[in-house]
Order: structure tokens, then sequence, then C-alpha cells
């Protein structure tokens, strides 16, 4: 299903670019507000949250008016986690939450991310009426004076976002005697991060707290989690861990500063699961981006890897439709759905720090149980995503594919980003010394003008 303005996870892009500005989200307002209206539920509401960006302040207004004029009423919650307006939407019993976000991007973008009333992102299906909506005429779905929506801030959302974590914990769980290093990224978890770690009993050195509006994601965060890692060896702290932007993806560092693979967080994940005779089907969503090892390491326990396009949604559309309870990315997204039901970095922090706590052991062992295979992803930008439907040019790289497989039994992943523009290229061996080698020929094949 071709869609027209969302991507692999929302709407996405520079601020006061052609789809991200106040008149587009005034109509995305109308629109999602026009479309859940129309499902005749009795309560007319809409939730929406935001991160730390400057835009925010810019496109949240305008957001807003969209919906009021649709005539749901609306309650900003202003910063937190993306997981946390996703909870709340379902535990206000509103119509839909929308997060205003670029998650891991840079402050000059910003986006939205919509749920529906079950706390769940919406489906293509729904997207795409929602879109149609958008392009039709503005003035036939707008409200009449009496029926505009009210708007109300509440300030009380990191504290109900809280809560729900707490529920969902045990009573006795406690981190006391344990030392952690959390780096907020200057985005939406700067608050409830700190604060949550340590009403469960840990010491928690914070970093990255201060946001101004233009420092999220900036050099810190889990996009750059060097500063992280060395603050993690400089504190003899047990367990390094940062953020994203809108806090739903987690990257962790151990004891001695060196980074944790995401996909040997979630082997650790699934090991504990499958000796508890709690992994449903026996089985962990992936993506196509995930690492061989991790198949490898997963196969060796009796547990099946399934493999779905990149974007936490279709990992939870797969673990929804099939009755899986774990799935994740190495981005750092994974989803626990006996938890939660969307990627929550905070969530999969506390429950790695219960494991390590109960293991005894340091995060340098207990955290990296297989050996990654080697990678290397390089981004081209600036270029046409259509060059991938060159018959010349898929020719060439599928060429390039076979001989790397069947040579040195590597893979080969070339996909366009759903978020950014730019093409994006895996390349995944044993044999270290040839990926660089193999990178540049298929990147000398995508940039050569012959196959224009």
């Amino acid at each position: 299903m071709t869609k027209k303005y969302f991507g692999t996870d929302g709407i996405r892009g520079a601020i006061n670019s052609e789809n991200i500005n106040g008149d587009m989200f005034f109509k995305f307002g109308l629109a999602s507000g026009t479309y859940f209206k129309s499902q005749k539920k009795k309560k007319q509401t809409a939730i929406i949250a935001k991160d730390t960006r400057l835009s925010g302040y810019a496109l949240e207004p305008a957001l807003v008016s969209g919906l009021a004029s649709a005539g749901m009423h609306v309650y900003t919650l202003g910063p937190l986690p993306t997981n946390g307006l996703a909870m709340l939407t379902k535990s206000m019993s509103a119509n839909l939450g929308i997060m205003i976000t670029a998650s891991h991007n840079t402050f000059y973008d910003n986006g939205l991310k919509l749920f529906g009333p079950n706390g769940l992102k919406l489906s293509d299906k729904i997207q795409k009426k929602i879109e149609n909506l958008i392009d039709s005429k503005v003035d036939i779905h707008l409200s009449k004076p009496r029926l505009l929506g009210r708007v109300k801030r509440l300030e009380t959302g990191n504290d109900d976002y809280i809560k729900i974590l707490k529920k969902r914990i045990p009573n006795n769980f406690k981190l006391k005697n344990m030392k952690i290093v959390l780096d907020c990224a200057n985005g939406a978890g700067y608050k409830v991060g700190t604060e949550t770690l340590f009403e469960l009993g840990s010491e928690v050195a914070s970093i990255f707290t201060n946001p101004d509006g233009t420092n999220i994601n900036d050099d810190c965060g889990a996009m750059f989690p060097d500063k992280m890692a060395l603050k993690t060896k400089e504190e003899k702290a047990d367990l390094g861990i940062a953020l994203d932007g809108d806090a739903d993806r987690v990257i962790f560092s151990d004891e001695s500063g060196n980074l944790i693979d995401s996909d040997q967080i979630i082997g650790v994940l699934a090991l504990n699961l499958k000796n508890n005779n709690l992994l449903k089907n026996d089985t962990v969503v992936g993506t196509v981006m995930t690492n061989i090892g991790l198949e490898v390491f997963l196969k060796q326990h009796n547990i099946n890897l399934k493999r779905v396009n990149v974007g936490d949604r279709y990992i939870l559309d797969e673990m929804l439709s099939n009755n899986y309870n774990l799935g994740g990315e190495p981005s750092g997204h994974i989803i626990m759905s006996d938890h939660t039901k969307s990627g929550d970095g905070l969530v999969t922090a506390i429950k790695i720090l219960s494991l390590l706590k109960k293991s005894g052991l340091k995060a340098s062992k207990f955290l990296r149980p297989f050996k990654i295979t080697p990678y290397k992803i390089k981004n081209l930008k600036k270029i046409n995503h259509d060059i991938l439907e060159n018959k010349k040019v898929y020719e060439e790289l599928k060429k390039i594919e076979v001989e790397l497989k069947s040579n040195y039994g590597g893979r080969i992943l070339i996909r366009p980003s759903g978020t950014e523009p730019l093409i994006r290229i895996l390349v995944e061996c044993q044999s270290e010394d040839i990926i660089g080698k193999y990178i540049l020929k298929i990147e000398n094949v995508i940039n050569n003008e012959n196959f224009v």
C-alpha cells in the first residue's frame, strides 16, 4: 500500500519543509480528528505529547487547532517518552494519541507518531484513510461553533507514566547497590528516566538532561553513545544506558565502557524467556537488519527467528498476528509485549538491569551471550530511491550479493530509508577484512551514471 505522507514510523522531515509546518499540522490534526470522530466513540478525546525540540512549540498549537476544529477534545501533556504517550492513550481511554517527535533525528527535524485507542501505532490502512482526508476539501470537516473541541494542559503525564511502569514491576523489585549511568539525549526522557531508576533504588549518574530546544540527540543519546560509555567506565558503574530523543530505543554499555550490540540484548531476553518457558511459540521477531550471529545463537537454543521489514510497527504487527512476545531490531527498538506494546527504552533498561542483578555477573560477561558476526553499515545520502528499481543496477548488485554469499557466506542488504532521504547498505561477513571492499563495490554500482 503506497502512502503519501506516512513512512515506516509516522511522519518525519525538516521543520518548515513541505509536510512539517504549521499549515500541514493543522491538516493532520483535522484529518486524524475527523477519522476518529467517525468511529462513533462517546468520548471524542485526543492526547498530545512531544519531545524537547524547539519546533514543537510551533507545531503543537497547529495540531491542537486542527483537532479542536474537528470537534475533538484535546489534552496536551508536554515532554514525555513516546511509549508513555502510547500507554496513557489507552489508560485515559482516548480516541487518539499523537507524539510530536522526530525520534533520533537532529533538532532540525520533527514529525508525528500516531496511536489508536488501544495504544498501538496505526495500521497502514488507517494511515491511508487519514491521508485521503488530508487531501480532501478542508471546510467540509470543520465543526459547527458549538461543537468545537476544548483544550486542556495536563501536568501529570510523567507521573502517570511512572505509575503505569511500577504496576508492571513486582513490588519487591529493587536495584539497590547498583550504579547506573543514564544518557537522556536531552530528549523526552530527561525527567522520567532518572526519576524512575532512582525510585527503584539505584544510584544514577545522569547526563544530557538539560534540553534547550536545539541539543536533542546532539552528540549524545542512543545515536552517539560513546560519551555514555566513557562515563560508565569513569564512574565505575554497573551499566550504561543511552536513550534516544523520544526514549523508544536504548543502547547499553558494559562496566568497562564497551558498547553492547542490541542483538545481544535481544539474545539475553530471548534465552531468559525460553529458560522460564515464557517465550511464546519459541520465536523471536527481528528484521532484515538482524545480525546472523543472533540467528545462529537462537537456533542453538531451539528458538526461531522471524524477519520482517525495518520498523518497530512491523515487528509488533508480526508479534500480535502470531502470538509472539519478544521482538526487536539492532537500532535499539525492543518490544516485550507482555509488558508493553511499543518500543520503550526505559522498560527494556529496567528488565535488563533486573536480569543483570539476578545473574551476579559483570555486564561484560552476562550481556554478550554470543559473538556478533562482523558487519558495516553505510548510508548513501542524496540518492534517488528509484535507482534501486533500475534493471541494470539490480542485476549488478545481485551479482555482488551472490559472489559474497558463495565465496564468504556473507550477506548484503540494500534498502531505502523509510524516514530519511538516503539508501542504507549493510554488508555482513565472518571475513571482516573484505567487508569494506564489498561496500565499495555496491557504492560504485549505485553511483555509476552509466546505469541511470
